[in-house]
């Protein structure tokens, strides 16, 4: 990674922020993007980055030209943990579209010509394990990170012959104040088993070392992800399940004491 230039987005804090540093420690050259302009200049200050803030979806001109004419990787790495089900508004709903998914389309669209033309280029999707298995009570968000590791998933099928690698990295639980925002359904799921930031930095540099798609920084949803392809119908109950208990541990706290 020495000499590479390298885009993070969303990278003011959390997820983002520990590859960015990681990235800068490897020797790259990085532009550190959010959407809060005080955050991402916080963190190219700490590492001796770029700042390029706005929203994720039309940096990659200002970042290209930042690093002096070419990106090397770029981490698509913002997102937003929409809640909710159906009854969510749509305003939800295109919002977690369009930074969960549209972000990251229009990102290759700006990339692909430069790369496919030189024959080299690393798209990093931060997907989420929700993107291969679900997570209950974020209907918006479940389906736009499945979203997310279908566009990674086709882009790493369709140029991988051309020089262009993927790595879709979907972890579990990441203490970081997304995981903070999912509430009851977060502490359920996800809180007892979450990992640092870095955790996954480290994860994603060694599954970038050995070329891997799909970097998973808990290795166990590896078989939660077989379970679901194989029999279904156990998943399906077991999450069930897991809804069963965060609506009793909720009917329960509004009830209060009697």
């Amino acid at each position: 990674m020495r000499d590479a230039a390298v885009v993070v987005t969303g990278a003011g804090g959390g997820i983002g922020a520990a590859l960015a540093r990681r990235f800068a420690a490897e020797g790259a050259r990085v532009v550190v993007n959010d959407l809060d302009p005080d955050k991402a200049k916080a963190v190219a200050g700490e590492i001796g980055a770029t700042a390029v803030p706005g929203d994720a979806s039309g940096i990659v001109p200002a970042a290209r030209e930042a690093l002096g004419g070419t990106i090397d990787v770029y981490c698509a790495n913002a997102g937003v943990g929409t809640g909710g089900g159906p009854e969510a508004p749509d305003e939800a709903w295109e919002l977690a579209w369009d930074v969960n998914v549209m972000a990251h389309v229009r990102a290759a669209r700006a990339l692909l010509p430069e790369w496919l033309e030189r024959g080299s280029g690393r798209f990093v999707s931060t997907v989420s394990a929700a993107g291969l298995l679900t997570m209950i009570g974020a209907a918006p968000y479940s389906v736009t990170k499945h979203g997310a590791y279908a566009f990674a998933e086709w882009l790493s099928l369709t140029y991988r012959h051309r020089g262009v690698q993927v790595h879709a990295i979907c972890p579990q639980g990441v203490r970081t104040d997304m995981l903070d925002a999912t509430g009851k359904a977060g502490d359920l799921v996800l809180r007892p088993g979450a990992i640092e930031p870095e955790a996954v930095a480290d994860a994603l540099l060694a599954g970038i070392a050995e070329d891997r798609f799909l970097i998973l920084p808990h290795p166990e949803v590896a078989g939660m992800y077989a379970t679901r392809a194989g029999e279904p119908e156990r998943w399906v109950r077991g999450m069930n399940k897991l809804q069963r208990a965060l609506e009793n541990e909720t009917d329960s706290q509004e009830a209060g004491p009697r």
